[in-house]
């Protein structure tokens, strides 16, 4: 076959939701942000999702054979996305200050900002590279309120969220044209990024929204700023590489 280049924008054009996708075991709760969830038949209804094998979602899901999933609305606030989108369940209780409940499957299924929860009991998986495919029958579903789904789009264009690296979209800037920016004087070189959420803070900018102007700093920044993506402080920033 001819090898033919993959322009890996055109991939971005696709249409996604926003989700939480959960599971547990024993008493181990986790979940994470996903953007592909997609119901793949009618009798019995069933639901596939796409975890990346390093998350530990990932490891719950492969080890009890359940799942639930949440589907986001348009009000989410970005620290809910972000505690479920870029902090690992290895490290935080990601369920510590989040409404939820447990549903048939004892799986929890967060029931704050969303319009919908579904639970799935795993019947096949697909390995498809860096991630494996769940396909689960649906066990429950129950419409928590009214509103409209948040779309991938939206998060993006709105919100102003950012695509973590474990996501199957994901796209991971070119290391080359990064560096001609640089040279061509296009970017400046102090530019520093959250650790947490992907966020990057550039002095051109500023962040006027936050009443920081173009042209201060990352080190004139007060002391009281945070990340206006997910809300850390400034210690969770870096330069950028």
């Amino acid at each position: 076959m001819t090898n033919l280049r993959i322009d890996l924008k055109s991939l971005s054009c696709i249409s996604y939701g926003l989700y939480i996708v959960t599971s547990r075991l024993g008493e181990r709760l986790n979940g994470q942000i996903v953007n592909t969830v997609v119901q793949v038949s009618g009798r019995p209804p069933k639901i596939a999702v796409s975890i990346n094998k390093e998350n530990l979602t990932h490891e719950l899901i492969s080890e009890s054979g359940v799942f639930g999933v949440s589907v986001l609305d348009e009000t989410t606030p970005m620290t809910l996305i972000s505690t479920f989108g870029f902090r690992s369940g290895r490290d935080i209780n990601k369920f510590e200050k989040v409404k939820h409940k447990l549903g048939t499957t004892k799986v929890p299924l967060v029931i704050e900002h969303v319009v919908s929860v579904l639970e799935a009991k795993v019947v096949d998986s697909v390995n498809v590279g860096t991630h494996t495919v769940f396909v689960g029958e649906v066990l429950s579903g129950e419409v928590i309120a009214s509103g409209r789904a948040l779309t991938y789009d939206f998060y993006k264009v709105h919100l102003k969220g950012k695509t973590p690296k474990n996501a199957p979209s994901y796209i991971e800037t070119d290391p080359e044209r990064k560096e001609t920016e640089r040279e061509e004087g296009e970017k400046p070189m102090n530019r520093y990024v959250c650790t947490v959420c992907g966020y990057l803070y550039d002095p051109e900018q500023g962040d006027p929204e936050n009443g920081i102007m173009p042209g201060t700093a990352f080190d004139d920044l007060p002391p009281s700023w945070t990340c206006p993506i997910c809300g850390v402080g400034k210690d969770a920033f870096k330069p950028e590489e």
